[in-house]
């Protein structure tokens, strides 16, 4: 093998490493959160995304989330949000969260490619989506609270 060859290859494999580290340091980690509904807390470990690329990307295109996953979308102030199921290939309660942690809005088992708008109903701060049918399953209502260290939007 020629010394160019070698070079190359290893500049090759130098680039390959600081590509697959990149990608490795961008994924969102897992952070705790805690839901408090009927006098039980249900714990999840939820991706937490606060700005607007990683609002946008979301949960499209994954084919299954954790039984005790979800994500936590965070925005700047209480507003207004609306959300679709395009790309999004599995079905999902949305949780729309005011700024003091209270459930404003549930949306139950939004089916996955739907293009139709799902409206918060309020203004709200945060929104958390979790597998289709779980609010269903541990009996959570509006008005239960939200528990998540605070993350800053952008």
């Amino acid at each position: 093998m020629s010394a160019r060859l070698v070079r190359f290859l290893q500049g090759l494999g130098l680039a390959l490493v600081l590509c697959f580290g990149a990608l490795e340091a961008s994924a969102a980690s897992a952070e705790p959160l805690v839901i408090h509904a009927g006098g039980s807390a249900y714990k999840f470990e939820v991706e937490i995304v606060t700005t607007p690329e990683t609002r946008a990307q979301g949960l499209m295109f994954r084919k299954s989330l954790a039984a005790n996953g979800g994500m936590l979308f965070v925005y700047p102030d209480e507003q207004p949000v609306s959300f679709w199921m395009k790309n999004t290939l599995i079905p999902l309660d949305m949780l729309f969260v005011r700024a003091d942690g209270s459930i404003a809005h549930i949306a139950h088992n939004a089916i996955p490619h739907d293009e139709i708008p799902i409206d918060s109903g309020a203004a709200v701060k945060a929104v958390l989506e979790v597998n289709g049918g779980t609010a269903t399953a541990l009996g959570i209502k509006e008005g239960d609270r939200v528990e998540y260290q605070p993350q800053p939007a952008q």
